[in-house]
């Protein structure tokens, strides 16, 4: 049965800009599609192609960007594409004009880019470039500096489906438990009425409290978003989020925060230290719920409803009731990976493996530009550490008796206070890059 909603046909955010490397490709996967992001030397703007050169289908994103003509190259054959794609030099044709003569059908497939709000936007159907020129991008109106906000942004792939993602997303009375100690307090679990304001195929709105202007959006497929006034006193924060379809079981989060107030603190706090004290460890309490919760709901819905699956007995799960509702009537309850030739499959699994379920590194780490280059940092500032401990040591060792202690007790005591500094970086700040645990009962 064909799906009322076009999942294709929508603007979605791939990643932060200030995250992605100009001087090489970036793959990425978006509703089964395999992509790969580059930037063209002489532009400002990045491109995306479909992640497989036309020649011999070799993955693009194994590339380079060309030092002499900035255009993207294969690295099976050196077959290089220019920013539409088209295809500007074949090293092994004899004659030039095989390139002139054949170019419809040696271009890569290029999908139409915007960069806004500082993400890259990408439209995944190459078939309607006109549908993308004259379809908005799900912009928050909270993501704004000429309204006073300012903001930082977060990406992450995740081990669980999208359409868990939006549930959970779509979810404020699981904060409190969830993430105890780290956004929430359990002690302050309490009733969340939720309200509809609006349910269409384009548009859910639920709200909380209208004095206080607090709101749920969900504009499908990707764009959830909370908007919280803080009283009367005209401050606002929001939690943008942009859940994105990777492959059967796998998501990716796109999240912005954005605030009108304390925007001194932006510049104060680094933006790594950020993901790895707050943004991480949120997502990792989230992530061993849902990968069972997941799990569990897809055994049960083989052969029964989500409707009876699920107990919810509270306006609390009004927003989940309504995704929900919108994803069978409009979607069927299926996501279109048969458009993207993914087979599905037929019995559910779960991963029990937290280093891999956790795994800060390749989820996150390895693709923010913050994370990446304060672990190199960290790294360098070890060795150096480390270094400075043993050539002190060995150098006390060798001072005469006289210089020792006027010299020696002085030096010895740096040396140690780097050792301290070195076991510090090497034990705990080091491994919240890669992996941390996340056990509830201990929280």
């Amino acid at each position: 049965m064909q799906s009322e909603f076009n999942f294709f046909q929508h603007w979605y955010p791939l990643s932060p800009i200030e995250d992605l490397d100009p001087k090489q490709p970036t793959p990425v996967t978006l509703l089964g599609l395999r992509l790969v992001i580059w930037k063209p030397k002489t532009s400002e703007t990045y491109r995306v192609f479909l992640d497989r050169c036309p020649h011999r289908l070799a993955p693009l994103s194994e590339g380079r960007v060309d030092e002499q003509t900035g255009n993207l190259m294969c690295s099976y054959h050196g077959w290089q594409f220019d920013s539409q794609g088209i295809c500007t030099q074949i090293p092994q044709a004899e004659d030039s004009q095989v390139i002139t003569k054949n170019q419809q059908n040696l271009c890569a497939i290029s999908l139409p880019v915007r960069q806004e709000n500082d993400l890259l936007w990408v439209w995944p159907d190459a078939k309607s470039t006109e549908n993308a020129a004259t379809t908005s991008l799900p912009l928050s109106p909270l993501v704004d500096a000429s309204k006073g906000f300012v903001w930082d942004s977060f990406v992450r792939d995740l081990e669980y489906d999208w359409q868990t993602l939006v549930e959970n997303v779509a979810d404020p009375s699981h904060v409190p438990f969830a993430h105890h100690g780290v956004q929430g307090d359990r002690q302050q679990g309490k009733p969340i009425p939720l309200k509809v304001a609006q349910s269409t195929p384009n548009l859910i709105e639920v709200y909380i409290d209208r004095n206080n202007k607090t709101t749920i959006t969900f504009e499908p497929p990707c764009h959830l978003e909370y908007a919280i006034g803080l009283g009367n006193s005209g401050k606002q924060l929001g939690l943008v989020t942009y859940c994105i379809p990777v492959s059967p079981g796998k998501s990716r989060i796109v999240a912005q925060f954005p605030r009108n107030f304390a925007t001194r603190l932006q510049r104060l706090i680094p933006r790594w230290w950020t993901h790895i004290k707050t943004r991480n460890s949120v997502l990792d309490g989230d992530m061993v719920l849902l990968q069972q919760q997941e799990y569990f709901l897809q055994q049960r819905t083989s052969v029964e409803s989500w409707k009876t699956a699920y107990k919810l007995a509270t306006s609390a799960d009004r927003l989940v009731i309504e995704f929900r509702n919108w994803f069978d009537k409009y979607c069927h309850g299926q996501l279109p990976w048969n458009e993207a030739g993914i087979k599905v499959p037929e019995s559910p699994t779960i991963n029990d493996n937290r280093s891999v379920m956790l795994d800060r590194y390749k989820q996150h780490t390895q693709h923010c530009s913050s994370c990446r280059g304060a672990l190199k940092n960290i790294q360098r500032l070890q060795v150096l550490l480390l270094a400075y401990f043993v050539t002190v040591v060995s150098g006390v060792a060798i001072l005469p008796d006289t210089l020792r202690m006027k010299l020696g007790l002085p030096l010895m005591i740096t040396a140690i206070a780097s050792l301290s500094v070195y076991t510090w970086l090497r034990f705990w700040l080091s491994p919240k890059f890669y992996f941390v645990d996340y056990v509830h009962a201990q929280r």
